[in-house]
């Protein structure tokens, strides 16, 4: 049976790489078997942005962003995010309840936090 993972970003990536090296890595990972799904918090959905290129770590984004639209990666964000962010709409992206999010966290065999 394979082992689902989360990865979970909350850090601001207008002030660190994490945020894009964890869709980086998120990415890597999900060429396995192996279910995975994003978790954006905090200032973790202005990476769904079209500012997203200017942050840090942009070239990072630019790169792979429209890969993980592509592949349909589900992406979980808190609700009420949507009408705060003016997130691309080409994203596999869902509003969910913190408890709905901490349930998954919870479930996930594998959680990666940036």
């Amino acid at each position: 049976m394979p082992l689902s993972i989360v990865v979970l970003i909350r850090e601001d990536p207008r002030k660190t790489y994490r945020p894009a090296e964890g869709l980086r890595i998120a990415l890597g990972l999900s060429t396995g078997t192996n279910p995975i799904t994003i978790i954006l918090t905090e200032w973790g959905p202005y990476l769904l942005t079209e500012e997203a290129s200017e942050t840090v770590g942009g070239e990072l984004l630019e790169k792979h962003l429209p890969v993980i639209q592509e592949l349909k990666i589900p992406i979980l964000i808190p609700e009420g995010t949507m009408a705060k962010f003016s997130i691309d709409p080409g994203f596999s992206v869902l509003e969910s309840s913190p408890t709905q999010m901490a349930a998954l966290v919870r479930k996930a065999d594998r959680v990666l936090a940036f």
